[in-house]
């Protein structure tokens, strides 16, 4: 027996897969120049039984995970952590109370977000992204169109609080490149 993410399926056999992308270069004589390899994800198929009072269950279980690209946790002869690329189920009269299926397991990678937030504020001021977008022409709130706005933008300040960067000076004379030549001169 083993499990998806504690529901327990009847697996036939597992045939894990370990790819890579190589990249190959022609070359006059002899054989193709290798200049790189990057390895693919790992895949697991599985194919199997599922049988009993619980099979329903079992069923809505996988498709919920394969349609909303939830990582699941497969324990068998092989341990295994991925999302479901592929779900096939099979429902004929040698199963009476459950189904047969074959599903792909596909490794994933999940990005971490980034580090800029924890930055002190000089260094996260030169990190962060470009807040102003230039001017922007304002919509025109008359509705017979005459003696309204015109598309000016007011004057008026934003009430908006700024964060205060600190920036970086040097005193005359303390630079450290002071004493470089670039080209002849000083």
């Amino acid at each position: 027996m083993a499990t998806i993410d504690g529901h327990y399926v009847l697996v036939e056999g597992e045939e894990q897969t370990f790819e890579n992308d190589v990249t190959q270069q022609p070359v006059e004589k002899g054989i193709d120049i290798t200049d790189h390899v990057q390895r693919k994800a790992r895949t697991l198929p599985i194919s199997g039984f599922v049988a009993g009072n619980n099979a329903a269950k079992t069923r809505a279980y996988l498709i919920k995970a394969a349609d909303q690209g939830k990582v699941v946790k497969y324990v068998g002869r092989n341990a295994f952590s991925g999302v479901i690329s592929g779900l096939t189920t099979g429902h004929d009269s040698s199963i009476a109370n459950g189904f047969s299926f074959s599903l792909t397991l596909i490794e994933v990678r999940i990005a971490t977000s980034s580090a800029v937030g924890k930055l002190p504020t000089p260094i996260k001021s030169q990190a962060a992204p470009v807040i102003s977008s230039g001017t922007k022409q304002t919509k025109d709130t008359d509705k017979g169109g005459k003696g309204g706005k015109g598309g000016k933008k007011t004057g008026g300040k934003s009430k908006k609080k700024k964060e205060k960067v600190q920036k970086v000076t040097f005193k005359s004379g303390d630079s450290k490149w002071k004493n470089y030549k670039v080209g002849g001169f000083y």
